[in-house]
C-alpha cells in the first residue's frame, strides 16, 4: 500500500500558470456539458422515435452512453482542480477512475468493431442482413460488449493496485492512468506494464483490423452497385461512422508511435494535451456528427422545430400551418 496517506493529486498541465486556472476550469466545464446534453439529446431522441429503433441506431445510443460516462469519470476531478485547486483522489477511488477510463476506452473500441461489423452486414450481405442483424441481436451484443469490456482493464488495475507505492503522489497527467501511476510505484513494473500495454493494443488494433477490413469490402460491393441514390445514401452512411471512427484511432495512433520515432519527443504539457484531445473531443463531436450526418435524425429534429412553430409537414414534404382555435 501507499505511505503518503493514501491521497494522489492530480496535477494537470503542469506548466500551466494559475491565472489560467478558471479559463482552463470554464474550458472543461462547457466541454462536459457540450457532451453530457449533447449525447443525452441522442438518447432521448431515440427512445421517443421509434422509427430510430433499429440496429445502428441502437450503437449509436450506446456509444452516446459510453460518452456520458467517459466525460463523468474523468472531468469532473479534474475541473475541480482548475476551479478549486482540489486535485485530491484517494487511493482506491484513484484506481475506479482508472479502471472506467480504461474500460470505456475499451468498450468503445468495441461498439466502434459493431458499427463496422453493422454497415459490413448491411451492405456485403443485403438480403440476409434482416435476419442476421435484428434488434435483438444487436442488444445482446451491446450488452456483451459492454461486460467484456471490464475484464481486461480489470486484470491491469488489480495488478497495479497491489503493487506499493512509496514514491511521489503527484500524478503529471489529467486524470489517473496506467501511464500516469507507473512512475510512482517503487519496484520495477516493466512486466506488469508490458502486460498491459500488449492488452490496450489488443484491444484497441484487432478491432481496428476488422474494421478496416469490413470497410475495404464495403468500398468493393457498393462500387459494384449501380449509380444512383442507393450509392450516395450507403456511402453517406458510412462516411458518418468513418468520421467517428477516425477521430477515436488517428490520435491515438500518434501518440503510440511517438515513441518510436527518432528525435520525436514530447513535453509533459503536450502529452497531457494529446491525450485530453483523443480522450474528450471525439464525446463532443459525436452528436454533431451525427445529426449533420444522419438524414434521419435531422428529419425528426427538423419535424420537432415545425410543431413547435404550428407547422406541419404533409406526406409530400409541403408545409401548412396548423391553427389554433379556442
Amino acid at each position: 500500500m501507499s505511505i503518503f496517506s493514501n491521497v494522489f493529486v492530480i496535477v494537470g498541465f503542469p506548466s500551466l500558470q494559475p491565472e489560467y486556472f478558471v479559463l482552463v476550469a470554464w474550458f472543461f466545464f462547457f466541454l462536459y456539458v457540450t457532451t453530457t446534453v449533447g449525447n443525452l439529446l441522442l438518447v432521448v431522441v431515440f427512445t421517443l422515435e421509434r422509427s430510430l429503433h433499429e440496429p445502428m441506431y441502437i450503437i449509436m445510443v450506446s456509444l452516446a452512453l459510453s460518452d456520458i460516462g467517459f466525460a463523468t469519470v474523468a472531468l469532473p476531478k479534474l475541473i475541480a482542480r482548475y476551479w478549486w485547486n482540489d486535485g485530491s483522489l484517494g487511493f482506491h477511488t484513484c484506481f475506479f477512475q482508472m479502471h472506467m477510463i480504461h474500460y470505456f476506452g475499451s468498450l468503445n473500441s468495441l461498439i466502434l468493431l459493431t458499427m463496422a461489423l453493422d454497415r459490413y452486414l448491411a451492405i456485403c450481405f443485403p438480403l440476409r442482413y434482416p435476419t442476421m442483424m435484428t434488434n435483438q441481436t444487436m442488444a445482446g451484443l451491446t450488452l456483451f460488449c459492454w461486460g467484456i469490456a471490464h475484464i481486461f482493464p480489470g486484470i491491469s488495475t488489480i495488478n497495479f493496485s497491489l503493487m506499493p507505492f512509496c514514491g511521489p503522489n503527484k500524478i503529471i497527467q489529467a486524470f489517473c492512468t496506467i501511464m500516469s501511476l507507473k512512475s510512482l510505484v517503487c519496484v520495477d513494473t516493466s512486466r506488469q506494464y508490458s502486460l498491459a500495454f500488449a492488452v490496450a493494443m489488443f484491444i484497441l488494433y484487432v478491432p481496428l483490423a476488422f474494421i478496416i477490413f469490413s470497410y475495404i469490402c464495403i468500398v468493393i460491393s457498393v462500387l459494384r452497385m449501380a449509380k444512383g441514390q442507393g450509392r450516395m445514401k450507403t456511402f453517406s452512411t458510412c462516411a458518418t461512422q468513418g468520421c467517428i471512427i477516425a477521430i477515436y484511432y488517428i490520435p491515438r495512433f500518434f501518440v503510440y508511435v511517438t515513441p518510436f520515432i527518432p528525435n520525436l519527443t514530447m513535453t509533459p504539457d503536450k502529452s497531457i494535451a494529446t491525450t485530453v484531445f483523443y480522450s474528450l473531443f471525439p464525446p463532443v463531436i459525436n452528436p454533431f456528427i451525427y445529426c449533420l450526418r444522419t438524414k434521419e435524425i435531422k428529419q425528426i429534429f427538423r419535424r420537432w422545430v415545425q410543431k413547435r412553430k404550428g407547422v406541419m409537414p404533409t406526406k409530400h414534404g409541403q408545409i401548412v400551418a396548423v391553427t389554433m382555435s379556442n
